[in-house]
């Protein structure tokens, strides 16, 4: 069956779930996403039975409201979408720009979910001041009442009852990890976008977030990070430093759409890092990880 993605996030990892999901443990009781996003990777995960817990967290307040929504509250969230999608036709470009302004002054779930099946190549956009300000895209209207209600419920058939949702501070949620819990973080890096990536409300300092994954090493926290990059000869992202004694894999993500309008075929590479805590146990697991060459910083998968 394929997974339902009520959130489309542009860069959501959906595409390459499965590859991620091949480093998971076989026993994981929660799984705890810092920097949630759209989820692709816990929902990829619920719909394999691979933690008996999830713990989607954001920094991003509306999103984890929408998330809780989402989960808790499907049939409530499907009819206020429905009621959008419906008011809009008359004038969808003007529409979305009144529901964009109502958004960025009260935050409410539905008209986020609106305005995140409505924008630009599914791509989250804020302004300096926290506000969202990506613009419509006009060529379309969004999802369908109906399709969209079928992801919602099929999420929240996913989560409700095994998952809770918080806005915190991602060292905050990396505290409470046991050794027992799997952390997954694809956390905003470094080389995208500037000194500044508006697809956040906020950055990820690098020193900081070395400084919370040696934590989680001292502790023996299990842990996978997506970080890095990389399309042809063009590096997104500083790699992360040797001294966390981390396995890094690549994975393939495809051809480069940019690429690809320009005429060439470069593949986008991304990196995946794993704790030692983490590539201990699958290099000794009697399955299909024995074979996997272990090592230091190397690109075997």
């Amino acid at each position: 069956m394929k997974p339902p993605h009520p959130i489309p996030y542009q860069g959501s990892k959906r595409n390459i779930a499965d590859d991620i999901l091949y480093y998971f443990p076989d026993r994981v009781s929660t799984l705890i996403e810092p920097f949630v996003g759209s989820a692709a990777i816990s929902i990829a995960a619920a719909m394999k039975g691979l933690a008996r817990h999830y713990w989607l967290n954001d920094l991003n307040k509306p999103l984890m409201d929408l998330w809780e929504q989402i989960i808790n509250h499907p049939e409530h969230l499907s009819q206020g979408y429905d009621r959008l999608w419906h008011e809009q036709q008359d004038n969808p470009r003007e529409y979305y720009d009144k529901i964009r302004s109502q958004f960025n002054l009260s935050g409410k779930p539905q008209l986020f979910l609106y305005l995140l099946a409505r924008c630009v190549k599914a791509s989250v956009r804020y302004n300096s001041n926290g506000e969202f300000n990506q613009s419509p895209d006009n060529r379309r209207c969004g999802a369908k009442p109906n399709t969209m209600r079928n992801m919602i419920l099929g999420v929240s058939a996913l989560f409700k009852g095994k998952s809770k949702t918080t806005a915190q501070n991602y060292r905050d949620v990396l505290q409470k990890a046991e050794c027992c819990d799997l952390v997954y973080m694809d956390p905003p890096y470094q080389g995208v976008s500037g000194n500044r990536d508006s697809r956040y409300l906020t950055g990820v300092q690098f020193f900081e977030f070395v400084e919370a994954l040696q934590e989680l090493n001292q502790r023996c926290i299990r842990y996978i990070v997506s970080y890095d990059g990389r399309t042809g000869e063009k590096m997104y992202g500083a790699s992360l430093p040797p001294e966390l004694s981390l396995t890094r894999v690549e994975i393939q993500a495809g051809r480069s759409s940019q690429a690809t309008l320009l005429g060439r075929k470069d593949v986008t590479i991304e990196s995946l890092y794993l704790s030692p805590a983490l590539s201990g146990q699958l290099s000794q697991m009697p399955s299909k990880h024995r074979h996997m060459q272990m090592s230091l910083f190397g690109t075997d998968s």
